[in-house]
């Protein structure tokens, strides 16, 4: 009897990986971009041949089990696949946003963001980017972090009230300027 319910608890189960209905993306600049495709074809036209020539040269020492350069010569190729591989999924999901006249009338990716802390008093700007080119210490926050979605479609004196790791933080928007 336990064996029925088994099986038929089992045909009830729909066994789904949820990351395939969600579309990631990935917000780059055409500067990023580019930066990402020169890689994908340096690693591509440069390294995988020297690469290969290493490990050819490297089976040429004879006994593959106890050859050093062949191991090493394969953990890097393994490396530089990875990383093309890498590379083409973030190209896939990029989205590239273009650096057009956009208006300075409210926050987009791209502009700088003069902000006052309002219980600090303290002004800071942030430069808002794509995901890749985040540095939050230099003031370049991503579009996906949580200030970053706070701020964008935000005009000059609009609040935002923002959960940050140290609590929350309420910004008032002083200027919108381009990069």
């Amino acid at each position: 009897m336990v064996h029925d319910e088994e099986e038929r608890f089992s045909d009830d189960i729909e066994i789904t990986n949820a990351r395939e209905d969600v579309e990631e993306k990935l917000y780059i600049s055409p500067s990023q971009h580019k930066k990402m495709l020169e890689e994908v074809d340096r690693l591509k036209t440069k390294e995988r041949p020297r690469i290969a020539e290493r490990i050819k040269e490297a089976k040429s020492f004879g006994d593959l089990s106890e050859n050093a350069e062949y191991e090493e010569a394969k953990k890097e190729q393994a490396f530089i696949e990875g990383t093309i591989m890498d590379l083409e999924r973030q190209l896939e999901h990029a989205v590239v946003i273009e650096e057009t006249d956009a208006s300075i009338d409210e926050v987009h990716m791209g502009c700088r963001v003069h902000v006052v802390d309002l219980e600090t008093t303290k002004t800071r700007w942030f430069t808002i980017v794509g995901n890749l080119e985040a540095e939050p210490f230099e003031g370049r926050i991503s579009i996906d972090s949580p200030v970053g979605k706070a701020l964008l479609g935000k005009r000059k004196n609009e609040t935002v009230q923002v959960r940050i790791p140290k609590g929350r933080v309420s910004y008032r928007v002083l200027a919108i300027a381009k990069e």
